[in-house]
């Protein structure tokens, strides 16, 4: 992978890669830090985090996430309790939930076709978040859509071959907003670390004790606390190491 010099366009391309020993840097560099210093981290930088994190990828825009900086110092408190005292939640500059949400997916799309950059709004567009993204996710009263989408697509699957498949369930629409809510939140961790500070994704935690400190509903889904702040001395608890990715890796 030989970077171009000569070629002043920042955009990466197979022949220009001037921004790849950047990303190796931030990857190679970013551990879970269990134990961070004093020093805070600054209002602006955590806002470009977030501004990062929200530009990761995910189903046809809709952004089914949301994040709460826990700053309120009593929050903050019953929020460590019920991340069970973990060090990287005590010790951590910036206490922040990762929350997926299953139920904004139809404010959305009248959102993104509020909001869309392109005017007029094209009409395959208007289509695709009207009635698409609609029939993708409705269940109806004791899911009768979700039974008939489901027979369905399985005439489609016989007659014409593969189709993607709707979402059938609650739990359909909560693994959808749980895989790109945790798109977002990688993004987060590594924007933290480019900025020079670091993180702990957190799995151990209370989910309803926290719910109920943060006033969320049934249908807003708490998938990690993420602590941030600089690293400790004492910060990093074991050596890196990864299995092989010869393990991982198949090509078929």
């Amino acid at each position: 992978m030989n970077a171009n010099t000569d070629n002043k366009d920042p955009i990466a391309t197979p022949n220009h890669t001037p921004q790849l020993q950047a990303f190796r840097d931030i990857v190679e560099s970013r551990r879970s830090v269990r134990r961070f210093t004093d020093t805070p981290i600054p209002d602006d930088v955590l806002a470009d985090c977030l501004r990062l994190a929200m530009l990761a990828p995910n189903s046809s825009n809709l952004q089914p996430w949301e994040f709460y900086v826990i700053d309120d110092a009593d929050n903050r408190k019953r929020a460590v309790k019920n991340c069970m005292n973990q060090n990287a939640a005590k010790t951590s500059a910036r206490l922040i939930a990762i929350v997926a949400r299953t139920d904004v997916w139809h404010d959305h799309a009248k959102q993104v076709l509020r909001e869309y950059p392109d005017q007029p709004v094209p009409k395959k567009v208007k289509d695709y978040y009207n009635k698409v993204v609609t029939m993708d996710f409705l269940r109806g009263p004791a899911n009768v859509v979700s039974a008939a989408k489901w027979g369905a697509t399985q005439v489609v699957r016989r007659v014409k071959g593969p189709i993607k498949s709707p979402y059938y369930t609650f739990e359909d629409t909560k693994n959808w907003a749980t895989n790109n809510t945790a798109l977002a939140a990688e993004n987060l961790m590594l924007a933290l670390r480019a900025h020079g500070f670091d993180s702990c994704a957190m799995g151990g935690f209370d989910e309803p004790a926290m719910k109920r400190l943060l006033g969320l509903g049934d249908d807003q889904h708490i998938i990690m606390m993420i602590g941030a702040g600089e690293r400790a001395d004492n910060g990093v608890y074991n050596t890196q190491f990864r299995f092989d990715q010869k393990q991982f890796v198949h090509y078929v």
